[in-house]
Parts: structure tokens; sequence; C-alpha cells
């Protein structure tokens, strides 16, 4: 029995796809469940990283995961450790992190075998965002590109995809990215122009498997089929043009290989309002559709609706908590979480009734007194009222129908 492959393109710790998750360990059973922490071993924070991750998959998925460590290819008996661990596993995972940094401690190590041995024998191995970068024959040095300006160029993967599928694939994660706003980040932030220069540079025969954001490509090796999960889509890219296989799809392997797309890659509009799923898929997406929810309260002076957003908004945050993406998302909703708590206390002092029912018994008595005066012809008495009202903010106007007031 042969395993099943599973690239995610994002969100591997998100709310989003706790259901993906828990779907695909219903096929693990009891085996022992690891994550891989090479992606990110470099980072500072490896530590809370892996943290957050064994909490995510323990509290939000149901089901606990140990680390397997090699930040740094390890020696000895801890080395022995490592590969004993990985290869008794039956769910391998990692994620975020730096692709090419992943592949420089695997290069020449047992790893990338124990990787092909585990599927060999029918376990599951996870890879996402950066890690799934890897698993192609080229892979996108990411960072370099993105954040250091090198020019566009591949370097080699893995090739486990051709190795347990038989497709000449390259992975790109984050393949619908949009976080540039008015600039092209799709393609795990290359956008079409540089995505379109690496392609010329590619084997005749590569094909390019894009996996949307928050969405997973699970290939199940026995069934020899990929089904598509999560909140979007799967790209099969060829030579600029492209065909997508959106979620829930079923596909052989066989009509991967065959398939020659005829359509020219360009943005995919948003799907329609109604078919959107209920989750955002985005922790600032969630935070600013909250706040909206807050400021329709807010201007109905709906305490107990202000109350509930502020509480929603709280529990995304802990929803949310123990995705490993690292982003400025979470201080984005904390100063949106901030906004609202500040102007539920202006309304607070201010009151959330309406001040015309509150001071209406005392300026409807005020405005009698006046009208009494003026009919004794006080006028000095109805001035001193219609003053005094005026001047705690209380319009009065004599009109032909008679005597109205308005708060000023």
């Amino acid at each position: 029995m042969a395993g099943l492959l599973v690239i995610m393109g994002s969100g591997e710790t998100a709310p989003t796809m706790v259901k993906p998750h828990r779907s695909i360990f219903e096929r693990v059973g009891d085996a022992p469940a690891v994550l891989l922490d090479t992606p990110y071993g470099f980072q500072e924070n490896a530590d809370d990283i892996t943290s957050r991750a064994v909490g995510y998959f323990a509290a939000s998925v149901g089901r606990p995961i140990s680390a397997v460590s090699w930040r740094t290819p390890p020696t000895g008996l801890a080395r022995h450790r490592a590969l004993a661990r990985l290869d008794e596993a039956g769910w391998i995972f990692a994620g975020p992190g730096s692709p090419t940094y992943a592949l420089k401690q695997w290069w020449d190590t047992p790893v990338p075998e124990a990787l092909a041995g585990a599927l060999e024998r029918g376990a599951v191995v996870v890879f996402a965002s950066a890690a799934a970068l890897t698993l192609g024959s080229h892979a996108v040095p990411v960072y370099e590109i993105y954040k250091a300006g090198i020019e566009p160029a591949w370097v080699p993967g893995l090739d486990l995809v051709r190795r347990v599928t038989g497709l000449p694939a390259v992975v790109i994660p984050h393949y619908d990215n949009a976080e540039g706003g008015h600039h092209d980040t799709r393609f795990c932030y290359l956008g079409e122009r540089r995505l379109s220069t690496m392609e010329r540079d590619l084997p005749g025969d590569a094909l390019i498997l894009g996996v949307d954001e928050h969405t997973g490509a699970e290939f199940d090796l026995d069934a020899r089929v990929v089904t598509v999960t999560g909140r979007g889509g799967l790209t099969l890219r060829r030579h600029g043009r492209s065909v997508v296989y959106p979620t829930g799809s079923v596909v052989a392997f066989d009509t991967l290989a065959g398939v020659v797309p005829t359509t020219a890659t360009a943005p995919r509009a948003p799907a329609p309002e109604a078919a959107a799923p209920a989750e955002s898929g985005s922790l600032r997406a969630d935070a600013d559709r909250l706040e909206e929810v807050f400021a329709a309260a807010y201007a109905a002076r709906d305490v107990d609706g202000c109350v509930a957003a502020v509480l929603d908004l709280e529990q995304v945050l802990v929803d949310w908590s123990a995705d490993t993406l690292t982003s400025d998302e979470g201080d984005h909703a904390r100063t949106v979480l901030r906004r609202m708590v500040l102007r539920l206390g202006e309304l607070a002092v201010a009151g959330a009734a309406d001040p015309r029912t509150v001071v209406g018994p005392f300026v409807d008595a005020l405005l009698e007194l006046r009208a009494q005066a003026r009919a004794a012809r006080d006028f000095a008495t109805s001035d001193r009222v219609r003053d005094r009202l005026a001047a705690a903010g209380v319009e009065v106007r004599d009109t032909p129908d008679g005597v109205e007031w308005v708060l000023t």
C-alpha cells in the first residue's frame, strides 16, 4: 500500500485547514505523527514556531504530534534517533520557513530517501508553504528573489513528486497570493513577469503545479488521483498556459500528465460573494469584517452588537494564535481590537440610549413653564428658559405648528 502526499499552498496551521487535517489523520490511525523543523530552523524563534504548531494540532485538530529536529544535520546518536523516528512515522509534516535553507540541510543526507520511503510504505507526508517548494524538480528561492532582489532563477529541488507520481512537477504554493495589492504577488510572490521568465528555463516536459492559499492537493499514490481540498484550486501550467481544478476536483495522474493547457494565464476573478466559504482564510480580513460589524452596531448605539463584535474578534485572535505564518496580520487585528474597545468606552461615557429619550421629559417640563410665561406675557422668563436650554445644547424653535426642539 502506497501513501498520501499532501501539498498545501498555505494556512497549514490556520483555522481554515482544520477540517482537511482531520480528514487526513483518519488515514493515519494511531501511527506516530512528527513535525520536521528544518525549513524554519535558522530562525531565532524556531522553538516558538514548533511550540505553536504542536499546540495547533493538539488543540484545533485533536491530534498530538512531536518534533523531529533537523535544523542542521545532526550527528552521532541524535542523527540515528531522528532518522529512526522518520522511519517509524505514519505522518510527516513540514511547513513554513525557507525552501533553500531546507534543501541545504537535506542535501547529501538520508532525509529525502526517508520521505520517499515513508510514502512507499503507506505513510502520509504533508508539505506546505516553504516546504512544498522543495518537492519539485526545481524550486523557487523565494526569499532571495522577493526580499533580496537576486535575478530570478531556479535551484534544484528534491524531485519527490516525480519519484512517487511520475509527474515532472515544479511545485509553487501561495499560487493565488494577493498581498501585493497593486503589484502582482501571485505564484509565491513571483508575479507573472518573473514566472514567465523563469518558466523558459524549465525542461520542455516540466509541469508547474500551483496550489492556492488555504488549499490542499492530496496525491493518493495507490488510487493515482489527486483530490483538491480547502478554499482554492490546483493549477496545472505549461508554457504560460493553465488549467485550473477547483476545490472538490478529483483528477487522475494520467490526466494531469496528458493535459495540454489551452488557456493563457490571467488573474482569476474572485468567486462570487454568495459562494464564498464561511471563513475568510485571512486574519486581516476577519478583523476588518468584524470592525465593520462593530461600526454598524456603534452607529445604531447597539451595545450588545458592539460587545459581540469585540468578543468575536478576540476569539478570532485565539483561533489564529497557533498559526506559524510570519506576518503583520496579528498586529493589525490587535490594533483593530484596541480601536473597538476605545470606541466602546466612548459610547459608555456618552451613553448608549438616545439622548432625546433621556432629556426629553426635562425639556418638555421647561417648555411647559416657558409656554405659561409667554401666556402671561412674562417674556423675560420665557427668554431666560429658552437661553438656558440653548446653553445646555437644546435649540428651541417656535413654528406655525407649535414648539419644536432639537439637540445641537
